[in-house]
Order: C-alpha cells, then structure tokens, then sequence
C-alpha cells in the first residue's frame, strides 16, 4: 500500500465521492478509481459500494478509516513541516475570515509570512462561507469564532477574546438611568445580523431578555464600532475591537451584571491541504503571530 493509495482512500471516505477527492488530491478520477481497486485487491473486501451520487462506505473501510487517518493527516503534515523548514518555499496561500478579524486582528500580522516568500490572498465570509471554501479548496486556512465539526477539517484554538456590551458615553449614561434590563430593552441595540450570535451569548450568560429586534444590523462589526461612536445605540463586541475606544473612554462598558463571556477564535484548515509544505508553513507561522 503506497502513502497516496491510502490518502486517497482517506479522502474518498470523507468526501463520500471519488471525483471530489480526486480534485482534492491533484488527480484524476480515473487515478483515484485505480488506487481504490488496488487496495480493495490487497484487502481481498470492497471499501466502497457505488451508487448514482457518489460511494458509501462499507463497514471494512470504516474500520480502516478509523485505524489510519489520523495517523496519516499526522505523519503528512509532519512531512510538510519539516519540507518547509528546510527549503525556500514560494507560492500563493489563501486565508478567509469574516471581514472584521481579518482587517483588525489577521492583516497586521502577516508580515512574516510575506518575509518567508508566500503570495497572501485574502478573502472574506461568515462562518458556513469559510468552512465551504475550505471544503472546496478554494482557500488553504481560515479563522473562525466557531470550531468546525466536520471530520475533514482541523483546527488549532488560537485564544479567547472578552465580549463586551458597550455603548458611547451618552448613551451608557442613559441606559444607566434605569434597571440595566429595562434600559438595554428601551434602547436601540445594534447587532451583526438578525441572529445576534454576540449579543445573545452575553444575553444569556447575564439571564437579560430583549423583547425588540436590532435597530440596525451589519454583517462587520467595525460598522456597529461606528454606529455606537455615533450614539446609534448599544451591543456586545470582541475585546480587540475596542481596546483603544474603551482606553480613550470613547466607548463605555455596560457593567455585566453576572458575568462577562469570552469567545473563542480558531484557525481552521482542511486536513488534506497540509500536505503542500507553503500550507504546513503558513499554519505554524499564522499560528505564531496570532498568538503573540
């Protein structure tokens, strides 16, 4: 059994479909339709049973799965990370996230990657936007505020960030005026869709109820960052958002009256993509300098 066969196979199982893991790969459907004979004729038992939308796995290729993939995503990416390391390495990698973290928190850090000679493309989506892309190939590496399910993808937690509910110092004083629930709930809050995956989080962590939908609503948080210096209203938002507001008084927190949640942000690639060394080498690098 040669290292791509069984890659091959990997990806097969996780993708249910050999044309999908063939473009994974850098080969042709033909190619990975041969590797997944050859081991089915080591084997002497089918992996796979075909059907119209793709293959299923039989219970000898879950048992396979489970004993080598994570061995093999382990061992690749070793490999790439020692390649990286000892070669000049050059070519382009795609890194995604929502708009917000990648201008505030992603962008100025990535001169060492450009120092190490990589082509940076940028691109921006909301959560499922990012895991799609990364599913695609369609970008190498992306950062998050959700950890991804999916078995096809990993992930590396790159810290927490404090979200806090703030607002301008006139409208902090306002809503201070009343008991916090009937002053949150008379004034217009901000929020970064209809969901309010920010707000509700504090929401619920502070047992505070809102009756009313968002005044105003925005798919970037510095946008609320704006709408709140102009005495739009109030929200929650990260604490790399607002540092210098809240250093310069610009911007008030609105006092949690329990506590005061964190976020999680992760770093999240597809796991075949580790086996292109510029990958494995960005990886490590992005992971260091969003963690300095």
């Amino acid at each position: 059994m040669s290292l791509l066969q069984l890659r091959t196979f990997v990806e097969v199982y996780r993708r249910r479909s050999l044309s999908e893991a063939a473009r994974a790969i850098g080969i042709t459907q033909p190619a990975a339709s041969q590797h997944i004979a050859s081991l089915e004729a080591q084997l002497g038992r089918p992996l796979f049973d075909r059907h119209s939308r793709g293959v299923r796995p039989t219970v000898i290729a879950d048992d396979l799965a489970a004993s080598i993939g994570s061995s093999l995503d382990t061992a690749e990416s070793a490999l790439a990370s020692a390649r990286a390391r000892s070669s000049r390495i050059s070519g382009t990698v795609h890194i995604a996230a929502p708009s917000d973290l990648l201008g505030e928190m992603i962008t100025p850090r990535l001169a060492p990657l450009l120092e190490a000679g990589l082509d940076l493309r940028l691109h921006i989506g909301g959560r499922e936007a990012l895991y799609t892309m990364l599913l695609e190939d369609k970008v190498h590496l992306a950062v998050t505020a959700s950890q991804p399910e999916d078995p096809r993808l990993a992930f590396h937690a790159l810290g927490e960030e404090h979200l806090r509910a703030v607002a301008s110092p006139a409208v902090a004083m306002r809503i201070a005026e009343l008991p916090l629930a009937d002053g949150l709930n008379r004034t217009a809050h901000l929020a970064y869709d209809l969901d309010r995956p920010l707000l509700r989080t504090w929401l619920e962590a502070n047992q505070i109820e809102l009756t009313n939908q968002p005044a105003l609503t925005a798919p970037d948080l510095r946008v609320l960052r704006s709408g709140l210096r102009a005495d739009l209203g109030w929200t929650v938002l990260p604490g790399y958002l607002i540092r210098s507001e809240r250093a310069a008084c610009t911007l008030i927190e609105i006092p949690a009256p329990i506590t005061v949640p964190r976020n999680a942000f992760y770093l999240v690639w597809a796991r075949s993509s580790l086996r292109h060394p510029r990958v494995a080498m960005a990886r490590d690098a992005l992971i260091a300098a969003l963690r300095t």
